[in-house]
């Protein structure tokens, strides 16, 4: 009896171990995570930690957010590299538009969709309390608050799907994006 309770246990724990490779790999298939290439591939976006700490009211208790990830977008061309939406600037434009919210915002709490047109970032928030998202303009540096009745039809949290008629003679397409999100987010 005992010999084939151990040849059951062998047996399932291979399976358990391979279960969870399969897991990490569909994070992968769902996310960018800290780094995306533009559709053209003529940039790219990722997140960069800060080099100081920051100390900010939480919504439980005050707490300091060790060190919070600022967006950057690296130009393969010039291969340049400058932040593109940062904590220095972030939390009071955010503020502006998050009357209701009274806790800073940080760059790393959304998950952030690159359109086809390679310059309109949509930005969703990945905090449950926090319900506003953002539309970013990459080159004009613009940010706008997101209208809930925005063209998107989100299917899960990480799938975006837009659907529509590019030109008058094209046929009807859908494009799926997947999200950047940072790794402190699945931390």
């Amino acid at each position: 009896m005992k010999k084939i309770i151990k040849l059951i246990i062998i047996l399932i724990i291979p399976i358990n171990f391979s279960y969870a490779k399969d897991n990490l790999s569909t994070v992968d298939n769902l996310f960018y995570i800290d780094q995306m290439n533009s559709h053209d591939q003529n940039f790219a976006l990722y997140f960069k930690t800060r080099e100081k700490a920051i100390l900010a009211k939480g919504e439980n208790s005050n707490y300091i957010n060790d060190f919070p990830k600022d967006l950057y977008i690296y130009n393969y061309r010039t291969k340049e590299s400058s932040p593109l939406i940062s904590y220095e600037w972030f939390p009071k434009k955010a503020k502006y538009f998050l009357k209701e919210y009274d806790f800073p915002v940080f760059p790393d709490d959304f998950a952030y969709y690159l359109l086809n047109d390679n310059k309109t970032l949509i930005m969703i928030s990945a905090t449950k309390n926090l319900k506003a998202n953002f539309k970013f303009d990459i080159f004009e540096r613009k940010l706008e608050l997101y209208p809930v009745n925005g063209k998107f039809e989100f299917i899960i949290s990480s799938i975006a799907k837009s659907c529509g008629y590019n030109e008058f003679k094209e046929n009807y397409k859908c494009s799926f994006y997947k999200p950047l999100i940072s790794s402190n987010l699945i931390n």
